[in-house]
């Protein structure tokens, strides 16, 4: 499992279940999936036994290696080190006893001898010399006895001792080679900066506080003309719904389009900009706060949240110390400190996604299926704008663990998220707001590459308007945080999307293009580029923008050029999106947002596993980070005790011949997938029912 090749299937993070009665299916969860079919029923269910036991052992194998690495990644502790000092030194200091014993019984035995050539009471003095030799062979086989303890001890230390020095070895070389490879990135970097940065007034290799390849600051917006006119290259596809195929992700993130051997260049021309109406650049609702909002008729007191949480206290920690030993990990594997954290789980920076709910709204208003798909893709875009400035790391949530955030009453929209798999690590969310429902089922795979960490997300998310019956479907694109090692932290977005239509909008899609950040391009920065296009592949609107500022879309009016290149004129633009920046000391209290610090303010009567009660993330949040990270080390260990006990059942269970039931989620339930066999976590809509009852029966504990 550590020296995998593409298309394989980690076995410690698969998902295995069954279709039928002879078939079953093994997936990753995203990108690849082995359907298998057996001879008969009992050979299926052999094989699935088989494989789940597979799984709980190779998860027990990578546990425990993982452990192993982590000692002797930490050297010897304190306490230990200190035993096996004072151990040798002990043997040494007999040693040294023994040596004294041997030379003064040996000088007595020399001088004995020497009298017994010299005396004349021989019998006297040859019972003298027996004696003398007597001590001296005592003496010299407890200093044998002494070397033998002391060989064994250190023979018994060895082993460790040189596993921790090639450990630091192997890691020394490592940092050798990152620091060096570091270095001539930097120096061409300057050199390049040098030559290819305008209106540049000092070089940067003058700036003795210059920050390794930073990323320019936040805001960029597009408006000036060639920024609106740009060319797009559109991978053409012989079929819509491409993303059942399991090897194919480019409806993800991934860096390059490798399953996309075919392209059709297209170039998008904005027409009479110099003439365009400023009220069509008028966001959605762009200057609407998070504050409460009331119709007219409404009489009820909408709820005062909070406007902040508690400033995050100053602990200095060595990143290299803990970081090093993680190169080439799953990120969502590493023991981490909760000094890398920020005070929310993954839940609920899922949730975060809906900060700019209003785009679905109006999207919900839309006549035209192409124009709805159009705010669609800026709501796809609006929920990566905290990512420019926010690189803590949220909790890992427990399995079991759940979120809810209703805001009905303010923002028009409540959701549920519950952690449904522990390996891989699964989140599924389900979310209605104002003529809309949006669901997912999130998973990633993230890497700690030493001078940047990838989060490559999995999974698929969809929003649906009922309404019409138009559903759209996504997966996520890369996250990339850079700077691990050298200057200051800062995040990328990059990757193609692809928005497909289902239902009623079933051959409408959207290509997004999420240029990486380059420090020698002319383009804007954190660019974000796309068109949608209707079920006979005509741009009917375009997309344009940054995700870390806002997005406009301008609908296509008219199209010349050939069939292979074409050229789209469109008419004026307006504004789908544009963030809403934080409050100024925000970066006082871990650059959150206004709905970030609300997200995990304590609610009443919420379920017994809500990440709001969860206390290590409570402590941090408090700022009592030491007792958040000996509480976190608490939580986790209670974690794998109870998933040795669900193993060790089911041991039991097959050593019997029984069926074991695997975990089962309680608020989502896994469904078939349409048009496909693989099963997908769906939301059985009983948990607002249950907290209106406060019937919590179904909720284990876990905290």
């Amino acid at each position: 499992m550590a020296h995998t090749c593409r298309g394989t299937i980690s076995l410690h993070g698969a998902l295995i279940h069954t279709v039928d009665s002879c078939t079953f299916v093994i997936s990753n969860g995203g990108t690849q999936t082995f359907h298998i079919k057996a001879a008969n029923e009992v050979e299926r269910q052999s094989w699935v036994t088989a494989l789940e036991l597979a799984k709980a052992k190779a998860i027990r194998a990578m546990e425990s290696d993982e452990e192993e690495e982590d000692n002797t990644a930490n050297t010897i502790p304190s306490e230990e080190l200190n035993l096996v000092v004072r151990e040798l030194t002990v043997r040494l200091e007999n040693l040294k006893t023994c040596y004294d014993l041997i030379t003064k019984h040996g000088a007595a035995l020399q001088r004995a001898l020497s009298e017994l050539e010299t005396g004349d009471d021989l019998a006297n003095k040859t019972k003298i010399v027996s004696e003398r030799a007597t001590l001296f062979r005592i003496s010299s086989n407890a200093m044998i006895n002494a070397c033998s303890d002391y060989l064994q001890t250190a023979q018994t230390q060895g082993h460790k001792w040189s596993k921790m020095l090639q450990h630091e070895r192997d890691q020394k070389l490592h940092l050798e080679e990152m620091v060096e490879q570091l270095a001539r990135q930097h120096s061409h970097l300057e050199q390049a900066a040098t030559r290819h940065r305008p209106n540049a007034t000092t070089s940067a290799s003058d700036d003795e506080d210059n920050e390794f390849y930073d990323a320019q600051e936040e805001g960029g917006s597009v408006t000036l003309q060639e920024d609106s006119s740009f060319i797009l290259n559109i991978p053409v596809t012989t079929h819509h719904n491409h993303r059942r195929n399991s090897n194919d992700a480019t409806g993800s993130s991934s860096e390059g389009e490798e399953g996309n051997s075919e392209t059709q260049q297209v170039l998008v021309v904005a027409e009479n900009l110099d003439n365009m109406d400023v009220t069509d650049r008028i966001s959605v609702n762009s200057s609407q706060a998070l504050t409460p909002t009331l119709l007219s008729n409404q009489s009820k007191v909408v709820r005062k949240r909070r406007t902040r949480v508690t400033d995050k206290p100053n602990y200095p920690l060595n990143l290299w110390s803990i970081i090093k030993n993680c190169i080439g990990k799953d990120l969502s594997k590493i023991p981490m400190p909760v000094n890398f954290n920020e005070p929310l789980s993954m839940l609920q920076r899922l949730t975060e996604d809906f900060e700019y709910s209003e785009i679905l709204d109006k999207a919900a208003q839309a006549k035209d299926t192409c124009e709805q798909l159009a705010y669609v893709t800026a709501f796809t875009v609006s929920s990566y704008s905290t990512t420019s400035n926010r690189t803590g790391k949220p909790f890992n949530p427990l399995l079991g663990e759940t979120y809810e955030c209703d805001r009905t009453e303010d923002l028009g929209w409540r959701c549920i998220n519950e952690q449904v798999s522990h390996h891989p690590p699964m989140a599924a969310q389900y979310c209605e707001g104002r003529g809309w429902r949006c669901w997912q089922e999130f998973t990633m795979t993230s890497k700690f590459r030493g001078k940047y960490i990838q989060i490559v997300p999995l999974g698929y998310t969809h929003v649906e308007f009922p309404a019409t019956g138009n559903k759209y479907t996504w997966r996520k694109v890369t996250t990339t945080v850079h700077n691990i090692i050298v200057g200051k932290l800062w995040v990328d977005n990059h990757g193609d999307m692809e928005i497909f239509g289902e239902g009623s909008a079933k051959g409408v899609k959207c290509h997004l293009k999420y240029l990486p950040y380059s420090y020698f391009t002319r383009d804007t920065q954190r660019r974000v580029k796309g068109v949608v296009m209707d079920s006979g592949n005509q741009v009917k609107w375009v997309i344009n923008g940054t995700w870390d500022s806002k997005i406009e879309i301008a609908p296509v009016t008219s199209t010349s050029g050939s069939m292979e290149n074409p050229v789209y004129k469109t008419g004026n633009y307006k504004t789908a999106w544009t963030r809403r920046m934080p409050p100024p000391d925000s970066d006082k209290y871990y650059n959150f947002t206004l709905l970030a610090c609300q997200l995990n303010e304590p609610e009443p009567n919420v379920a017994p596993t809500d990440s709001r009660l969860r206390p290590d993330q409570r402590l941090m949040e408090d700022g009592k980070w030491n007792e958040s990270n000996q509480e976190k080390l608490r939580l986790e260990e209670c974690q794998r005790a109870r998933r040795r006990q669900r193993e060790a059942e089911a041991e039991t269970a097959a050593a019997e011949g029984r069926p074991y039931p695997p975990y089962e989620p309680i608020w989502f339930g896994k469904e078939k997938e349409e048009g496909t066999d693989n099963l997908v976590h769906v939301y059985k809509g009983t948990y607002w029912d249950a907290k209106a009852k406060q019937d919590w029966s179904k909720c284990p504990t876990i905290f």
